[in-house]
């Protein structure tokens, strides 16, 4: 595009009359005055035309008529000031030579109608047919068509103020009030853009017999494509979906089928089924603006500096370098309401295109829906069961993201994580974007994990609330409004840390070498499929574990929670974080978890800061401790990186109530519980690749002097139990504990009541009403212990294993090895632990049995 000369308005206008005199163009009147309205806008606008000098399109002699995209007064002002301006005929005046009744040269394709509330209307305007008509009786006429493009304030640099932004130039055609507001805030960046002219003499000379209505309607499209593509050069491509997309839905064969189909099933017309197809095209459908974009971008670094003492990227590189030619999908863990807006924020600041993201429509709220609408959110329901009509709409809508390269962001695990794990995943976003992808795989797909970790929590006390059998508050825009004493706290630091990618392609032609077939028969549905789509949502878990960032409350919320009463002498609780960084630092899980720089010491510290512990004075030494509420929260970060030292907790927790054992005993009873384990965690071994790992967590253990090696490495020994060393141990041991507890539960339940007994519905009620029994007696402090659906998966992975199945009665039966368990399990629970789970579980004739089996 040409850049504009900064000359006066003087001098512009010596050299454009010259330049009008020497080309023989119908010279401006200098003198003739604009209007009072002319005026009164000049000192708000500053044009830069394009071509700066425009009169070298322009035959001489040859009468003119402009055309703007959009009707209004203030473009046409704007048309006339940069017409003068370069030495041009004036719009305002009537077509020199044609004896028509307008008394303008000019003429707009679009205007809207009413006065507030107008819709934008689109035809052929009556001008253009007049003048088709007139040129038809005066043969040796001829017109030249202008088309002229208006831009005032187009998108904005960084730099430019938030609310400007708001009113700078987009794809919406805006009512009177609203551009007046464009030209009081931006008017001094406007673009006026002339295009080549078009002869009209010439088009009727190759009409081919057309009337001039129809030629004049003809025009009026080839126009709209033209201001289109200059639009596009000059504010970037329209990404309002509720123009460009929702049409293609509704017009896509699956759709019209759907709607012939729901019209004929429901007996109703095909238009009230086209309606019911539009309102959900349009419930669902994004809304994307670039200045609701740039505007949230300016509020939202105001709110995280609010908020946040600061948000790290890690590996952003690695994920920056892998996208080009992919569609990517972005799959982040599910732990705030602020996971979205703030990979959105950290994406449009370091110069990504902010993807579109699946919402909850539960999030469309009153004023806060519109707003994230057009953001990139968009809207699905809950489920999509018994509404075929809008299956079919949301699945094509996707399918339209995908083919178009928009990138996507989605959460898997339906929900947020109210535990701090990672949940088990619900894979339908999944299925439906490779199906989309299948439909039509032009641009290979690429799914980014990323894991998203916090320091402290806004919704905290809500989630801890929930877990204790509190009701889920529903999400309100009065609720949104008693939040903001959010602002009065300050919630540390944020890791963004981008996993691993993960490419589509590769994986289906693991599942199958002939997947291109299904991509030529969208009904396919082939006995692939699932399974693809359960390793896909599988290894994403696993990928985003595997990219954790571990920040000081998550080090002191796995040291201090694996205490009694959660509370350490201040130099036990620096030597046991001395102990978990180095394990985590010369261990490292994966090559892309990053672990804090903060010394034990100033982890300590910056938990005092951080309000999540206290220190208790003391003449033999400080202690440091979690008061309840304060540890109840923190097992929520506990959680988050738990999985990073599995392998360590369970080689401690062979050391628990023994004091010697064989190498073999700890790798063997490893293999058993490691399947549970990895379903739970996420782990990213397998089952030989955890062996190997355990050797390498006993190396480190002798290393550090807290196991010794005997017998040529064959038996292992830990120090007797006041020892330092079997204190660490102890501690570390603790991290997985209630893990451990929890599967002795569901196991000893099952095998108590006996075969076919329990439905599997029984059994997690019986596991979660025994769990809350014994964190009553116990006095646990992590709600997830109880938790039904860390029950349902370990009941799951039982069913996997083909340890447990259902009979035709519909209950439970499981093979005899369970009892076996049980037995083994007095390796790493105490005799107390276990004597309390089988005396709850067991029926009441059993209770001398159970008291038997403890022992």
């Amino acid at each position: 595009m040409s850049k504009a000369s900064r000359g006066s308005a003087a001098t512009i206008n010596t050299m454009t009359f010259a330049t009008a005199s020497a080309e023989g163009l119908p010279q401006p009147r200098p003198g003739r005055a604009v209007g009072l309205l002319g005026r009164l806008l000049e000192p708000w606008v500053r044009i830069k035309r394009d071509p700066v000098e425009p009169g070298a399109l322009f035959k001489p002699d040859v009468p003119v008529c402009y055309v703007i995209e959009r009707n209004g007064l203030s473009d046409a002002l704007i048309l006339d000031r940069a017409c003068r301006e370069a030495g041009l005929p004036s719009p305002l005046q009537p077509i020199d030579g044609l004896n028509l009744r307008r008394r303008r040269s000019m003429f707009a394709l679009t205007r809207r109608d009413g006065v507030v509330f107008g819709r934008a209307r689109k035809r052929a305007p009556d001008t253009l047919t007049q003048i088709l008509d007139a040129l038809e009786r005066q043969p040796e006429a001829d017109v030249q068509l202008v088309p002229v493009s208006i831009y005032v304030g187009r998108a904005p640099s960084r730099d430019t103020g938030w609310f400007r932004v708001l009113f700078s130039e987009n794809w919406v055609m805006v009512g009177r009030f609203r551009r007046l507001l464009a030209l009081l805030l931006n008017g001094r960046a406007t673009i006026v853009h002339f295009s080549e002219p078009v002869s009209l003499r010439q088009v009727l000379a190759e009409r081919g017999g057309e009337s001039t209505e129809r030629l004049g309607r003809k025009i009026a499209r080839v126009l709209r494509t033209h201001f289109r593509r200059i639009r596009a050069a000059v504010i970037g491509p329209d990404l309002s979906h509720r123009r460009t997309v929702v049409d293609s839905v509704l017009n896509a064969e699956p759709v019209r089928e759907a709607i012939a189909a729901t019209a004929s099933k429901e007996k109703i017309s095909e238009a009230k089924a086209w309606r019911r197809a539009q309102g959900f095209a349009m419930e669902v459908a994004a809304d994307y603006s670039h200045p609701v974009v740039r505007s949230a971008s300016f509020l939202l670094s105001w709110f995280w500096n609010k908020l946040y003492d600061g948000i790290a990227m890690h590996h952003f590189d690695k994920a920056r370098a892998a996208a080009p030619g992919h569609e990517v999908i972005y799959v982040p863990c599910h732990r705030s309401h602020a996971d979205y807006l703030l990979m959105s924020y950290q994406l449009h600041s370091s110069g990504v295109v902010v993807p579109h993201i699946a919402a909850g429509v539960n999030l469309n709220l009153p004023v806060i829906g519109p707003i994230l609408r057009r953001g990139g959110a968009f809207f699905l329901r809950r489920s999509f069961r018994g509404n075929a009509l809008y299956s079919v709409v949301f699945n094509e809508y996707l399918a339209q993201l995908v083919d178009r390269g928009v990138p996507l962001e989605y959460f898997i695990e339906g929900g947020r994580s109210r535990t701090g794990r990672l949940l088990a995943p619900r894979a339908g976003m999944l299925a439906m974007t490779i199906r989309a992808f299948l439909r039509a795989p032009r641009r290979p797909v690429l799914f980014q994990p990323v894991y998203i970790g916090y320091e402290k929590l806004m919704e905290g006390k809500s989630y801890i609330g929930e877990l204790s059998g509190k009701p889920k508050e529903k999400e309100s825009l009065l609720g949104l409004l008693r939040a903001t004493k959010v602002l009065r706290q300050r919630y540390g630091h944020v890791a963004l840390s981008f996993g691993e990618p993960i490419e589509l392609t590769p994986m289906l032609e693991q599942a199958s070498a002939d997947w291109r077939q299904a991509a030529a028969d969208p009904d396919a549905k082939p006995e692939w499929m699932n399974p693809l789509v359960d390793r896909l949502a599988e290894r994403i878990q696993v990928n985003i574990n595997a990219t954790a960032d571990v920040n000081p409350i998550n080090l002191l919320a796995l040291v201090l929670l694996s205490t009694p009463k959660h509370a350490m002498a201040e130099a036990d609780l620096l030597a046991q974080l001395e102990l978990t960084k180095a394990l985590l630092v010369e261990l490292p899980y994966s090559d892309r978890v990053t672990v804090t720089a903060q010394t034990p010491a100033e982890i300590i510290a910056y938990g005092e800061k951080m309000g999540w512990i206290g220190r208790v004075s003391h003449a033999l030494g400080d202690v440091l401790r979690a008061e309840d509420e304060q540890a109840v929260l923190l097992s929520y970060f506990r959680n988050n990186v738990l999985h990073l030292i599995a392998d360590a907790a369970w080689v401690a927790a062979c050391f628990l109530n023994n004091r010697r054992m064989s190498r073999a005993s700890v790798l063997r009873l490893g293999r058993i519980i490691y399947p549970f384990i990895r379903g739970e965690l996420f782990l990213r071994w397998d089952e030989e690749g955890f062996a190997e790992r355990l050797q390498g967590v006993v190396d480190f253990f002798v290393g550090r002097g807290l196991l010794e090696s005997q017998g040529e490495g064959r038996l292992l020994e830990r120090g007797p139990g006041q020892d330092d060393g079997a204190f660490q141990l102890k501690t570390l041991a603790r991290s997985l504990m209630q893990a451990y507890e929890r599967y002795y539960i569901a196991i000893a339940a099952l095998v108590k009541s006996g075969q076919g007994t329990l439905s599997a519905g029984a059994l997690e009620s019986t596991c979660t009403t025994t769990a809350q029994r014994l964190s009553l007696v116990h006095e646990l402090s992590a709600p997830e212990f109880f938790d039904k659906a860390l029950f349902r998966g370990f009941i799951q992975r039982l069913r996997e294993r083909k340890l447990v199945w259902t009979n035709e009665a519909g209950t439970l039966e499981f093979d005899p090895v369970l009892g076996e368990v049980v037995k083994d399990a007095r390796v790493i629970l105490s005799r107390e632990v276990r004597h309390s789970i089988l005396k709850i579980t067991a029926a009441p004739d059993d209770k001398d049995a159970a008291s038997q089996a403890a022992a």
